[in-house]
């Protein structure tokens, strides 16, 4: 994947929405703890540059894919349930998100949800957080306007870098095994 262009960029730093300055942007992002198998996700929603939503939550027994995944398909969910039929970009740091919402998902779809060796001849196995992908396919079905677009993490971008933060204060919601979401 390529980074973003230099002109975006620098929007993003004065702006806190990467990639332009006008239209509807989500930040989506998913983060998770090995050691307590906790696992936090969040999305932060911009119009022309400013925040209008955000939500997080926690997640115990999770892993860090499935929390990224997460985000994304909150993401989804609130741009289908508030902005029927918008067009809008879904930005996320997980290449693991974005491949499989952008290639990947049509042909795990097509070969009912499962993998098939590159032979033809192994087993066919079901792919990874096979559910989340479903759900992930369900909303993203629902509005051909909504693009997934890889942003660098960690690297200044307002938006996942405020994404970020909130995955992990829904990460340390979790307290005994609860299932925590709140939204800011």
């Amino acid at each position: 994947m390529t980074g973003i262009p230099d002109e975006i960029r620098s929007l993003a730093t004065m702006s806190g929405v990467s990639g332009a300055e006008h239209g509807l942007h989500l930040f989506a992002d998913g983060c998770y703890e090995p050691g307590s198998g906790r696992g936090g996700w969040s999305f932060v929603a911009y119009r022309d540059a400013v925040e209008i939503a955000s939500d997080f939550g926690g997640v115990d027994d999770s892993s860090n894919n499935a929390m990224e995944l997460t985000a994304v398909l909150r993401a989804a969910m609130w741009i289908n349930s508030q902005t029927t039929g918008e067009a809008a970009i879904i930005w996320s740091d997980s290449v693991y998100a974005v491949k499989g919402c952008n290639s990947r998902r049509h042909i795990w779809k097509n070969n009912g949800w499962k993998k098939s060796s590159p032979n033809g001849h192994g087993r066919r196995r079901t792919i990874d957080n096979a559910d989340l992908w479903k759900a992930v396919d369900l909303q993203l079905s629902q509005n051909a306007l909504v693009t997934i677009v890889w942003c660098k993490g960690h690297s200044g971008i307002i938006g996942n870098e405020r994404a970020d933060a909130l995955a992990d204060r829904g990460r340390l919601s979790i307290a005994g095994g609860r299932h925590s979401v709140g939204a800011v």
